[in-house]
């Protein structure tokens, strides 16, 4: 049987044991209620922007995680262009956190970053097993990412980028029954951001 590909054919060149995930964000925000979320969103933009361009000079992966807008193309490509040339809600957050060249990308189905999506096998061809969740959906995409990372064994960091009052509590309730000693939520930030 042959090796092993270690770089999934050229496809995933970068390896390191941390990743920063960022769930949700690339958003035109354009549906009912969406002014009242992008209000949250924006601080919270701000908040991930800094990490974010820190992750980047420590030689550490971006992930982008997002949801598909309800059209079933997987093209994030066109989803930042949508939200960065066309008149919507979230184009400042997207300017905000425009994602670079050499920045990964997931479309996902449905609320966890993990489920029907190839993030797992990505993070096993990074050699990663510490993810930092950051995001606006904190309550649903956010929580159900972190269970599903947990169930997993990634060590897990959910900075206060994650702002949303209904997350901590649920997820301090949560972890306080059934985590490990490493996983933090909310934990001060690692050093390099």
């Amino acid at each position: 049987m042959p090796a092993k590909n270690e770089d999934l054919h050229g496809n995933v060149p970068d390896e390191a044991v941390v990743a920063l995930i960022i769930i949700d964000m690339i958003n035109d925000f354009e549906f009912p209620g969406g002014d009242a979320l992008l209000a949250a969103a924006q601080p919270v933009a701000e908040r991930i922007a800094r990490p974010r361009l820190r992750a980047k000079q420590a030689g550490v992966p971006v992930l982008y995680v997002n949801d598909n807008f309800g059209k079933w193309r997987s093209d994030f490509q066109q989803q930042v262009r949508h939200c960065l040339d066309e008149p919507v809600r979230g184009q400042p957050v997207a300017r905000l956190l425009e994602p670079g060249r050499d920045d990964y990308f997931i479309l996902k189905p449905r609320h966890s970053a993990f489920y029907e999506t190839p993030l797992d096998l990505l993070l096993t061809y990074l050699k990663v097993t510490t993810l930092i969740l950051t995001g606006i959906a904190g309550d649903v995409c956010v929580l159900f990412t972190a269970g599903d990372a947990f169930l997993r064994d990634y060590r897990l960091f959910v900075p206060q980028t994650v702002s949303l009052h209904r997350l901590r509590r649920r997820m301090l309730e949560i972890w306080s029954r059934c985590a490990k000693p490493s996983t933090r939520i909310f934990a001060r930030r690692p050093t390099w951001i």
